[in-house]
């Protein structure tokens, strides 16, 4: 064989191998739209509270996007002038069928990306199925630190901090509130989140207050619907607070459950995910309880055009203005867009660029700043908030508003959310 055609051979070797192991490209086709999977609950009793809010926000943030109408930095079109389109799933009926879900998604819907899941079951189920396909998936709720702290992922982000911080700020605004109180009980679901929701109150509690005596824990199952025992075990608890990460309709069942039996009459209830019950409940969540909104968002969320645009558009579509849920959306649909355009700023955006470009990036949002710093650079952090209710005219309002700094409530990278409240949660530097 002559050196010329050898030469040629070659040459062609290394332009079949760089074809085969190039990052696909996403967005390429002029005007075609990228389609984007959105996951969230559109049935049962997470719906009205958590999922159908999601819905809405996504799809208003979608429209306004496509026609360029966001605030700055985000007044380019669609992502990066391509358009954007939604296909939207029911998060409902468990992890098994969400993971035939998103091979749907992927594989028959040909969406380019997913945004999606609440229940931290769902996230913990779908994580490694996101990862065999290779498809970039964006995590907009969930609350579990075990996402990214037991496993590693390259296509997996979670654009919204995980739950720790929750625990620890909610502590630390109870005990600011209510030095003196002395014994306390939980009621949490038993899976993921409410276990881990408690087991990472209990040790800030140990940690800032280890005179304080745990009364009793109760797990009832995800969705159980009736609390009529673990109501009464709690009355006979006795205990002076009350710290509950119940959501969705088991929340609505046990507030309309509990506030008949004067429960809250003797303990002070902790609600660390209650914030979008606060128009959905009126006469059942007691004066003085703290509420949390899983972030600085809803009602907690400053004043800013990102905001000002998300509370409008949304207005537009609901009957009231948006809860943390919508908030979390917003987080995930700006974060992508941040990516995509970073990387496309550079060439023609490839799954892998798009991956780069998100990793480790901050961004603006309705809530504030995203930091993108845990996991590898693919869990977000920000700080949180906490108030205290009270009704004024039939409307339940929050005040005595106190704001946490990202670094008094997430642990550094690579310690675990436990171990790092167990050794004093010692502020890390952002």
């Amino acid at each position: 064989m002559n050196t010329q055609i050898l030469r040629i051979l070659k040459s062609g070797a290394v332009l079949l191998v760089a074809a085969l192991t190039a990052s696909p490209v996403i967005g390429n086709a002029q005007d075609k739209p990228l389609r984007i999977g959105l996951v969230t609950f559109l049935s049962g009793p997470a719906a009205g509270p958590f999922g159908v809010p999601a819905k809405l926000a996504a799809e208003a943030i979608v429209d306004s996007l496509n026609a360029g109408k966001a605030p700055a930095p985000y007044t380019t079109k669609g992502f990066g002038g391509t358009p954007l389109e939604l296909v939207v799933i029911d998060e409902a009926g468990g992890a098994t069928k969400q993971v035939a879900e998103l091979r749907n998604l992927v594989e028959r819907q040909n969406v380019d990306f997913v945004i999606g899941y609440i229940g931290s079951g769902d996230c913990l189920a779908v994580a490694p199925v996101a990862e065999e396909l290779k498809k970039i998936t964006i995590l907009f709720d969930c609350g579990t630190p075990r996402v990214f702290e037991d496993a590693s992922y390259k296509y997996v982000f979670r654009t919204r901090p995980h739950a720790t911080m929750d625990a620890v700020a909610g502590a630390m605004y109870l005990l600011e509130n209510r030095p003196g109180m002395k014994s306390y009980a939980g009621i949490n679901q038993n899976y993921a989140y409410g276990q881990d929701s408690w087991a990472d109150f209990t040790a800030v509690m140990g940690t800032l207050k280890p005179d304080a005596t745990i009364t009793t824990s109760q797990m009832p199952k995800f969705g159980a619907g009736q609390y009529g025992p673990e109501i009464s075990a709690l009355l006979e608890s006795n205990s002076d607070v009350v710290h509950s990460s119940l959501w969705g309709g088991d929340l609505e069942a046990f507030m309309l459950q509990a506030t008949p039996r004067n429960l809250f009459a003797r303990s002070q209830l902790i609600l660390v995910a209650g914030e979008p019950y606060l128009h959905r409940l009126p006469g059942s969540i007691p004066d003085g309880t703290i509420v949390g909104a899983r972030g600085p968002s809803g009602v907690y969320a400053q004043k800013s055009a990102l905001n000002d645009w998300l509370r409008q558009i949304y207005k537009e579509r609901g009957e009231t203005y948006p809860n943390y849920p919508a908030y979390s959306v917003a987080q995930a649909f700006l974060g992508l867009k941040t990516a995509y355009e970073k990387a496309k700023s550079k060439g023609t955006p490839g799954t892998d660029e798009i991956i780069q470009a998100f990793e480790y990036e901050s961004f603006d949002s309705p809530s504030g700043k995203v930091m993108m710093k845990l996991g590898k650079g693919h869990q977000a952090v920000t700080g949180t908030a906490y108030g205290t209710t009270r009704t004024v005219n039939g409307v339940i309002t929050v005040g005595n508003i106190k704001y946490y700094p990202v670094e008094r409530v997430q642990p550094p990278e690579g310690v675990k959310s436990i171990d790092w409240i167990k050794s004093g949660m010692k502020p890390g530097k952002w």
